[in-house]
Protein backbone atom coordinates (compact mmCIF):
# COMPACT_ATOMS: atom_id res chain seq x y z
CA UNK A 1 0.00 0.00 0.00
CA UNK A 2 1.10 3.23 -0.96
CA UNK A 3 -0.34 6.98 -0.15
CA UNK A 4 -1.16 9.43 -3.12
CA UNK A 5 0.43 12.38 -2.24
CA UNK A 6 -2.27 14.56 -3.68
CA UNK A 7 -5.54 12.71 -1.83
CA UNK A 8 -3.67 11.28 0.87
CA UNK A 9 -5.29 7.88 0.28
CA UNK A 10 -3.92 4.51 0.52
CA UNK A 11 -4.16 2.63 -2.15
CA UNK A 12 -2.45 -0.47 -3.96
CA UNK A 13 1.09 0.36 -5.18
CA UNK A 14 -0.64 -0.67 -8.78
CA UNK A 15 -3.16 1.34 -8.97
CA UNK A 16 -0.81 4.50 -8.47
CA UNK A 17 1.76 6.32 -10.62
CA UNK A 18 5.61 6.44 -9.37
CA UNK A 19 7.30 9.59 -10.08
CA UNK A 20 10.84 10.63 -9.72
CA UNK A 21 13.33 13.72 -9.74
CA UNK A 22 15.98 13.84 -12.70
CA UNK A 23 18.26 17.26 -13.24
CA UNK A 24 15.09 19.11 -11.93
CA UNK A 25 12.30 17.82 -13.62
CA UNK A 26 9.65 15.38 -12.59
CA UNK A 27 9.84 11.98 -14.41
CA UNK A 28 6.87 9.13 -14.48
CA UNK A 29 8.08 5.99 -13.21
CA UNK A 30 5.04 3.88 -14.54
CA UNK A 31 7.44 0.70 -13.99
CA UNK A 32 8.62 1.78 -10.41
CA UNK A 33 12.00 0.91 -11.25
CA UNK A 34 13.93 3.88 -11.62
CA UNK A 35 16.77 4.78 -8.78
CA UNK A 36 16.18 7.66 -5.97
CA UNK A 37 13.55 9.13 -3.71
CA UNK A 38 9.67 8.42 -5.76
CA UNK A 39 6.77 10.04 -5.43
CA UNK A 40 3.36 8.04 -5.50
CA UNK A 41 0.12 9.75 -7.21
CA UNK A 42 -3.32 9.01 -8.46
CA UNK A 43 -2.89 8.86 -12.16
CA UNK A 44 -5.31 11.75 -12.89
CA UNK A 45 -4.75 15.15 -13.99
CA UNK A 46 -7.23 16.27 -11.03
CA UNK A 47 -4.96 14.82 -8.12
CA UNK A 48 -1.79 16.33 -10.60
CA UNK A 49 -3.36 19.82 -10.46
CA UNK A 50 -3.95 19.51 -6.30
CA UNK A 51 -0.94 18.13 -5.93
CA UNK A 52 0.88 20.89 -7.75
CA UNK A 53 -1.10 23.86 -6.08
CA UNK A 54 0.07 22.06 -2.76
CA UNK A 55 3.70 21.95 -3.80
CA UNK A 56 3.95 18.24 -2.62
CA UNK A 57 6.17 16.91 -5.42
CA UNK A 58 8.83 19.31 -4.05
CA UNK A 59 8.03 18.34 -0.12
CA UNK A 60 7.22 14.30 -0.91
CA UNK A 61 10.72 14.51 -3.24
CA UNK A 62 12.93 16.58 -1.06
CA UNK A 63 13.89 18.99 -3.74
CA UNK A 64 13.30 23.00 -4.09
CA UNK A 65 12.22 23.42 -7.91
CA UNK A 66 10.59 20.45 -9.99
CA UNK A 67 9.57 21.03 -13.52
CA UNK A 68 6.07 19.14 -13.99
CA UNK A 69 5.66 19.20 -17.28
CA UNK A 70 6.53 15.54 -18.75
CA UNK A 71 4.25 14.01 -15.75
CA UNK A 72 1.43 16.24 -16.71
CA UNK A 73 1.47 15.29 -20.53
CA UNK A 74 2.09 11.82 -19.31
CA UNK A 75 -0.94 11.87 -17.64
CA UNK A 76 -2.77 13.88 -19.92
CA UNK A 77 -1.79 10.70 -22.80
CA UNK A 78 -2.69 8.13 -20.15
CA UNK A 79 -6.24 9.93 -19.65
CA UNK A 80 -6.50 9.71 -23.87
CA UNK A 81 -5.90 6.30 -23.96
CA UNK A 82 -7.82 5.44 -21.16
CA UNK A 83 -10.90 7.29 -22.86
CA UNK A 84 -10.64 5.80 -25.71
CA UNK A 85 -10.44 1.82 -24.87
CA UNK A 86 -13.31 2.91 -23.37
CA UNK A 87 -15.02 4.06 -26.34
CA UNK A 88 -13.64 1.01 -28.54
CA UNK A 89 -15.51 -1.25 -25.89
CA UNK A 90 -18.53 -2.88 -27.38
CA UNK A 91 -21.72 -2.50 -25.14
CA UNK A 92 -23.39 -5.26 -24.09
CA UNK A 93 -26.97 -5.76 -25.44
CA UNK A 94 -29.62 -6.11 -23.06
CA UNK A 95 -31.01 -9.19 -25.31
CA UNK A 96 -28.62 -12.48 -25.48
Amino acid sequence: MRTCIATRQRHPRSSLLRVVCQDGALIADPNATMPGRGAWITPSLEAFDVAASRRAFARALRVNVVDTGHVRTYLAEHALRTQHCKEDRPLMSAQQ
